[in-house]
């Protein structure tokens, strides 16, 4: 592995890391009413636009990451759904 892959690889993990704490926090408050409905779905949007993208580059870093924050992008959206309001 280069190192441009390498700085892809911990960039992804460290932004990826920092979604799981207020995923977290939001199921176990059953609170989501400090989450904006459209960054919610602005955020799925954008990264779903990533994930396409490092696939039809064949990128893993961009692939590994971005997949995993579109699944954690969506359990935002379901915690703002059912307990946002």
């Amino acid at each position: 592995m280069d190192w441009k892959e390498l700085l892809g690889f911990v960039g992804g993990a460290l932004t990826t890391m920092g979604f799981i704490p207020q995923v977290w926090r939001l199921f176990r408050l059953r609170s989501a009413h400090e989450i904006s409905l459209p960054f919610t779905a602005f955020f799925i949007a954008g990264i779903g636009f990533w994930l396409s993208y490092g696939i039809s580059m064949g990128l893993a870093s961009l692939i590994i990451w971005n997949a995993i924050t579109f699944a954690l992008g969506w359990a935002m959206l379901y915690a703002k759904l059912r307990y946002g309001r």
